[in-house]
């Protein structure tokens, strides 16, 4: 597996300073970059292990602390292990949060990590991709949608409330995507019922958007997140086959 480097690094927005997480490969070629975004329970490290593994596959790769208003990561003191046990108790905390990212704050912000990440000289001039996992899903659909010229593919995991009756519904932005989506949706999540599914897959076909959405089987909303109980390893390692041909594919 190929060596790859990471380090804490700081992104200037409109509202202050984004902590973030950079990783590359460790030849310190330039490549091709990759913008995650992170689940309800932020900047960890599962999720600089998965943006090792993405770099690893030749990407360098950004993980923003998309919470930094309210402080640097981790945002909400999390145990090692998050299971059902805890949920209630963090989410009394973390829901707040992200309630008050709006629409409008994620293009700003999404605005600034693209910017960082063009003047980076360890990415590739072209292109970027994204991928989201339960909230970040959200934040990925709008950015492809709000960054059109920056952004060739977006991926979305376990997403929530993807396509909902509100004028600010993540999928009413698909009119303005160019970039070729993915989205993997957890069997029976409460957050993107089959209506919703139903809902984001006909207006994306209407749009003429290039994606491809599907139902992992079996797998619980969280399924890729190892260090919680909603884990899967079988619909994880699928997360990752799709994921990497998407970006393959487009960057």
């Amino acid at each position: 597996m190929t060596a790859v480097q990471g380090q804490a690094v700081e992104i200037p927005t409109e509202d202050g300073i984004a902590d973030a997480h950079l990783v590359h490969p460790g030849d310190e070629r330039p490549r091709p970059a990759v913008l995650l975004y992170q689940d309800g329970f932020g900047l960890r490290p599962h999720l600089r292990s998965m943006a090792d593994r993405l770099a690893a596959a030749g990407y360098t790769v950004l993980v923003p602390n998309v919470f930094y208003r309210h402080g640097r990561a981790p945002v909400v003191d999390l145990p090692e292990f998050i299971d059902l046990s805890v949920r209630p108790r963090l989410f009394d905390s973390i829901s707040p949060l992200i309630q008050s990212l709006t629409p409008e704050l994620v293009r700003r912000d999404a605005g600034a990590y693209l910017h960082w990440l063009a003047d980076h000289p360890l990415v590739a001039e072209g292109p970027v991709a994204l991928t989201g996992y339960c909230m970040g899903a959200r934040l990925s659909l709008l950015t492809a949608g709000a960054h059109p010229d920056r952004v060739a593919a977006a991926a979305g995991f376990h997403g929530g409330w993807l396509a909902v009756d509100a004028p600010d519904s993540p999928h009413l932005v698909a009119e303005h995507v160019t970039a070729e989506l993915y989205f993997g949706h957890a069997d029976g999540d409460s957050s993107m019922r089959p209506e919703q599914a139903k809902l984001l897959e006909e207006t994306l076909t209407a749009a003429g958007v290039r994606h491809r959405c599907e139902v992992y089987a079996g797998a619980r909303h969280g399924y890729t997140q190892a260090d919680t109980d909603a884990y899967d390893r079988e619909a994880d390692e699928r997360h990752w086959a799709a994921l990497l041909d998407l970006l393959r594919r487009n960057l």
